[in-house]
């Protein structure tokens, strides 16, 4: 089957009989068209098939109304959330979304942003990959005035506008309240370091530590990346330390199922001989058992806080030059996995 032809305004106008200009307007709605030729023009916009070319008269407003989003990974449901957050609030302003995913790596997320602006997005919410090291790729956004938000995952020390939690606060939260359950030895289970939401819950572990008396052991940190493997490696390495650990802060929800699934298969009762607290508040957490105590980290606030920002900033009504970080509330949700003082 051939590619037929698309409609035009002009083959509207041919069939009606009346000038392209008269279908431009009566399609815009222009007052100075009566409600008899826009029935007219409406009806043979339907029966013809005409699609409005959105695209060619944004250009020519130098705005396209698609709005970019490059997240680090897609099978999360924090990130999910923080779609469906800035979903929301740019569907209601008139936007439209064009999302791309870094899978990980910093050379995808460099070619992801490329596309993007070269796209012609208006504006665009990023979070970085677990390897990214500068903000280099984003520069030709700031160049040509296009605005950029980060969120979790950020570089802090640039001067970009971000939404965070406090992480640093939630891996301190987190690491307290298994200190007050009783654990003295208590394991780290995080992602690189080299990220910032990683390196900075796992100063707040540190901070724990240290203000409560218990000494901070490099033995008790595991590093490995989010998926399940890590999960069954960190339980693996958990279960060689000696002594083995009362309690672990593990730094997804994801990852901390897996691992006291693994734990549980070896025999380790859970919370009684370890304690496990994770982070994100997935609904994952409430489906394993025991019940996961963890971090909610609100993703569809931080999604509508990036989202209603940007479109303020495109809007006229703020200015993004001069708010560089805005912090989300989060907070500790107790759950059955680490109850040990009933």
């Amino acid at each position: 089957m051939g590619n037929e032809k698309e409609v035009t305004i002009y083959d509207i106008a041919r069939k009606l009989n009346v000038s392209p200009a008269t279908v431009s307007r009566g399609l815009q709605d222009h007052p100075a068209i009566s409600k008899k030729t826009k029935k007219r023009i409406s009806d043979m916009v339907d029966e013809m098939g005409y699609r409005s070319n959105h695209f060619a008269r944004s250009l020519r407003q130098q705005q396209t109304n698609t709005i970019g989003v490059i997240v680090h990974e897609l099978n999360s449901s924090f990130i999910t959330s923080v779609l469906a957050g800035i979903e929301q609030v740019t569907t209601e302003a008139g936007y439209d979304l064009i999302i791309a995913h870094s899978s990980e790596s910093c050379v995808k997320e460099a070619a992801n942003a490329r596309n993007l602006f070269n796209k012609r997005v208006d504006g665009l919410i990023a979070s970085l990959s677990v390897d990214t090291t500068n903000l280099d790729h984003y520069k030709v956004f700031t160049e040509r005035g296009v605005p950029i938000i980060f969120f979790d995952r950020v570089e802090q020390d640039s001067n970009s506008t971000v939404v965070v939690i406090d992480n640093t606060r939630c891996g301190y939260v987190a690491t307290e309240h298994l200190i007050n359950q009783g654990c003295k030895n208590i394991a780290h289970v995080t992602a690189s370091l080299q990220r910032n939401v990683y390196s900075q819950r796992f100063k707040g572990y540190t901070d724990a530590l240290y203000d409560n008396g218990i000494k901070y052991t490099e033995d008790l940190l595991v590093i490995g990346d989010l998926s399940e493997s890590a999960g069954i490696n960190a339980a693996e390495k958990i279960l060689a330390m000696t002594p083995m650990p009362d309690g672990i802060f593990i730094t997804n929800d994801f990852v901390a199922a897996v691992c006291m699934r693994t734990l549980k298969e070896k025999g380790i009762r859970i919370p009684e001989d370890i304690a496990v607290v994770g982070f994100n508040n997935d609904s994952i957490g409430k489906l394993i058992e025991p019940t996961l105590t963890t971090i909610n980290y609100p993703g569809i606030d931080i999604g509508k806080i990036a989202g209603r920002n940007l479109i303020n900033h495109l809007k006229g009504v703020g200015d993004l030059n001069h708010t560089n970080t805005i912090i989300v509330r989060s907070d500790l949700i107790i759950r059955n996995s680490s109850r040990k003082k009933q």
